[in-house]
């Protein structure tokens, strides 16, 4: 159902005026907001940017939408509680149709399409991830892509920043692809349309508590 102020051109306004919409371009309807994809960067020295990721994909996967995951420095050893729901979430739709279908990969024997990954060199598994995401953006396989601590390959040089802005650029829409993870460098911020820096206040970490499962797996 196509909504009143769907093809009402935004040409201003503020927060508190213009029924509550932020200035933007000039001749662009509602209807092209509410339906262009988005960069979102969730980065930051604090603890929350991986759960605040996961929790969009929740609403993502409530909307029927296709979701894919990548986790870029954990190992598919690793069995984290988002993980679990998630693959949870992919058989009830697979099984009930209600929400979307989730598709989850972790770094290392996690990237199922390679072969013995076990003992190949972390920039060689990163750029392999990279490249599955890149290949499923042209294709447009996806509407959500949670590209989970992908700032480490990034920043590290693993992964080209120059050759990753420009995939995201020509990617059609609409597929929103958020970037997880602390240093995510500057070009991919100032190219990103949502950039949140979680800062830590404290911490039990600084005391040297250990992590604790439900709270940080």
């Amino acid at each position: 159902m196509t909504r009143p102020d769907d093809e009402v051109p935004v040409t201003g306004g503020s927060a508190t005026g213009n029924r509550g919409v932020p200035p933007v371009r000039a001749g662009v309807s509602q209807r092209e907001l509410r339906l262009a994809h988005r960069l979102l960067v969730f980065t930051g020295e604090g603890k929350g940017k991986s759960t605040a990721a996961f929790g969009m994909g929740l609403r993502a996967w409530a909307q029927g939408w296709s979701t894919g995951v990548f986790q870029f420095v954990k190992s598919a050893k690793w069995r984290t509680g988002e993980a679990a729901a998630y693959a949870a979430l992919d058989e009830l739709h697979r099984t009930t149709g209600q929400g979307g279908p989730v598709e989850w990969h972790t770094m290392g024997s996690g990237w199922t399409w390679l072969r013995a990954t076990q003992d190949t060199d972390p920039a060689a598994l990163a750029r392999a991830g990279w490249e599955r995401v890149a290949e499923q953006l042209e294709q447009g396989v996806h509407r959500l892509y949670i590209l989970d601590e992908f700032s480490y390959p990034l920043a590290r040089g693993w992964v080209d920043v120059d050759e990753v802005l420009d995939v995201l650029a020509r990617r059609p829409s609409p597929q929103h692809v958020v970037i997880t993870g602390r240093g995510v460098p500057e070009a991919v911020r100032e190219a990103a349309d949502l950039v949140t820096e979680m800062t830590k206040i404290k911490h039990p970490f600084d005391s040297g508590a250990k992590g604790q499962p439900g709270i940080e797996w």
